[in-house]
């Protein structure tokens, strides 16, 4: 199957596929290491480059795997043209969308997709440096949490130690976080687990992943209800393919499958197939393969679930796209650990001392705008202080973030100048 790249999103948090593995996530990166330090090594990134960067690194660290044990993960690390502050250099961290669980889906092992370069770009010319986690497990061994808040949070955490353990005079030590869909959970939960670093600053999610259960029981299936009533009505025939209410729910089932992987990361013998009906069973394992590390990425799960969805429409002309078997809505509303996982995973559930600014397209049908503003109306119910959302008319999931680049760099200089 066709492989996407970083960062770049489809109608999920950006979604990508990728090729095979490179060197970085090879044995070595468990053996012969001080576990006692944060940071191990790095080697140059290839792959790709920026115009406005001096350097693009890929970082080896340790960080706390959810198997209790502390494992090697991989991290990007940009460098701006600009010259160093006399008192150090400010650090973004990056927080990347959905990919898959596979390592080869890891971000340091593809090109910077375009939807990415575009914040990269802006904040490396302010000055900043970049730092962007694969996540646990992508591109090393063991399987990928996917959107396990903690284990992306501390995957960001312990990427800014081992970068200011290994350059302690290059760095001021201020730091914030931002991302988009997983990476705007993760940005999220960053500002949850750093909340009392006196040195992180703020945090910008772009539509953050939240209440997967709501989405997938609830929002989804009116909203592509409605959708598809209105490609049905339309006066030229849109081609299967093309529906958007057929890729949507192909992305959502595609969320599911890597939910339900992500969860053997912790509770190894969980069968997440469990929670889908037969017909889609062999659908979801794809975002497994054969060991959790070979997995098809994002775009690969969600082009299998979308030809299936559209034989199915094709067996029968009354057959409408909610009406494909694929997610078990009753066993996933009763499965006790996919609802801790779900509960584990909502961001804004803790009150956050520091700024953030949440950037929602009102157009977005993955993560929809209304689940976005009761996270926001959480938040400030519990108090925290500065909770700002930009509500972008038109915007698609992958699109407000990108086209409200200004107001992100603007806010990042607000609480964190690069100078």
């Amino acid at each position: 199957m066709k492989r996407k790249t970083f960062f770049a999103g489809a109608i999920l948090a950006t979604a990508f596929t990728f090729v095979a593995l490179t060197a970085c996530n090879s044995d070595d990166n468990n053996q012969n290491i001080d576990n006692s330090k944060e940071y191990v090594s790095e080697k140059d990134y290839t792959l790709d480059k920026l115009d406005e960067a001096s350097s693009i690194k890929i970082m080896t660290y340790n960080m706390p795997y959810l198997n209790g044990k502390n494992q090697s993960a991989t991290a990007l690390i940009m460098y701006p043209k600009t010259p160093k502050p006399k008192d150090g250099y400010r650090i973004v961290t990056w927080a990347h969308g959905t990919v898959g669980v596979g390592d080869a889906c890891a971000p340091s092992n593809n090109v910077l997709g375009d939807n990415f370069k575009v914040t990269a770009k802006a904040l490396l010319a302010q000055g900043y440096v970049i730092v962007a986690p694969d996540y646990e497990g992508l591109g090393t061994p063991g399987i990928h949490p996917y959107l396990h808040l903690k284990s992306e949070s501390l995957s960001a955490i312990h990427a800014i130690k081992a970068v200011k353990e290994k350059y302690a005079k290059d760095f001021n030590g201020d730091w914030m976080s931002a991302g988009q869909s997983q990476g705007g959970q993760a940005s999220l939960g960053i500002a949850e687990y750093a909340n009392t670093d006196n040195t992180y600053k703020g945090a910008v999610a772009g539509a953050p992943a939240s209440s997967l259960g709501k989405i997938i029981l609830e929002v989804a299936p009116k909203a592509l209800a409605g959708i598809e009533a209105q490609e049905n009505a339309s006066p030229v025939p849109i081609p299967l393919e093309k529906r958007s209410s057929v890729t949507s729910y192909a992305t959502l089932l595609a969320y599911a499958a890597l939910a339900g992987v992500g969860i053997k990361a912790e509770k190894p013998s969980y069968d997440y197939t469990s929670i889908f009906e037969d017909r889609a069973k062999g659908f979801a394992k794809l975002a497994e393969g054969s060991t959790g590390d070979n997995g098809d990425c994002l775009d690969g799960v969600r082009q299998a679930f979308m030809a299936d969805i559209i034989k199915f429409m094709n067996e029968d002309s009354k057959n409408k796209v909610m009406q494909y078997p694929g997610l078990n809505a009753e066993k996933f509303k009763n499965d006790p650990v996919i609802a801790q996982f779900l509960k584990d995973s909502q961001p804004g559930t803790k009150k956050i001392d520091k700024p953030i600014l949440v950037i929602q397209g009102k157009a977005d049908t993955n993560v929809p705008a209304v689940v976005t503003e009761a996270m926001v109306r959480g938040l400030k119910d519990l108090g925290s202080p500065t909770v700002d959302i930009i509500l972008v008319d038109g915007a698609g999931h992958t699109q407000a973030i990108v086209w409200k680049n200004d107001e992100l760099v603007k806010f990042i200089n607000k609480y964190m100048p690069a100078q």
